[in-house]
């Protein structure tokens, strides 16, 4: 019997042939957000649903699919592709204006806690199929940069600005081929909150798409998933 390598699960490059669409399914169907889900259909009640929450957790989803850094580039996306709003589950053609993706998302920064559950429960998952997940690690690091103001004492909640952000700093240092040295800093601001929860929603993403591959078993598609440690 041959024996598969660990599966590399978070190189987009490697899945490249994957349509944006077929890797939305595979999200879609492998995370595992019905808990999240009731619990913020609880929270909406009996008001008005032009935007079901299921359709706007959809499309967050489908925002880190398609790799989009902004609202507007996602609403765009979404404007244009019938097929990606069927998926998502909005009906009509209506498309969820700004103010709606902003309060939806400070709702889910309030239920953090169950954004990390969904991140275990795909980590647990994947460690009961692949034995080996997570023996082998490697770190690397990115500066986010947000437009949140750098936090202060006096401010107050008011909905408008991140007052939690803090600074950021990440150095490079170098020597060019004629041996003077080089620096680079780049500094930024974070709204702490809001990149916890980002970063969380990216791995689950990424953890759901590699769970599907894998539940999939399609030996053919596979392949490319596979690397020698």
């Amino acid at each position: 019997m041959a024996i598969i390598p660990q599966l590399s699960l978070f190189d987009w490059n490697e899945i490249e042939q994957l349509g944006n669409l077929e890797r939305l399914r595979l999200v879609l169907e492998y995370m595992p957000d019905e808990d999240l889900m009731r619990l913020l259909e609880k929270k909406r009640g009996n008001g008005r649903d032009d935007y079901p929450v299921r359709a706007m957790w959809n499309s967050i989803l489908a925002g880190i699919v398609f790799q989009h850094d902004a609202i507007e580039k996602l609403r765009r996306e979404l404007g244009r592709n019938g097929q990606l709003r069927t998926m998502c589950g909005f009906k009509g053609g209506l498309v969820p204006p700004a103010w709606v993706y902003t309060r939806f998302l400070k709702t889910i920064i309030k239920y953090a806690e169950e954004v990390d559950k969904i991140f275990k429960r795909l980590v647990d998952e994947l460690r009961g199929i692949l034995p080996d997940f997570g023996k082998h690690l490697s770190i690397d690091s990115k500066a986010i940069s947000s437009f949140a103001k750098q936090k202060n004492k006096k401010q107050t909640p008011d909905g408008r600005r991140d007052i939690d952000a803090d600074y950021g700093r990440k150095e490079y240092k170098g020597k060019t081929k004629d041996g003077k040295l080089w620096e680079k800093i780049l500094h930024t601001i974070r709204g702490l909150a809001k990149m916890k929860v980002r970063c969380g929603l990216a791995l689950c993403v990424m953890l759901a798409m590699a769970l599907g591959r894998v539940k999939e078993n399609q030996a053919g598609k596979m392949r490319s998933l596979v690397v020698a440690v």
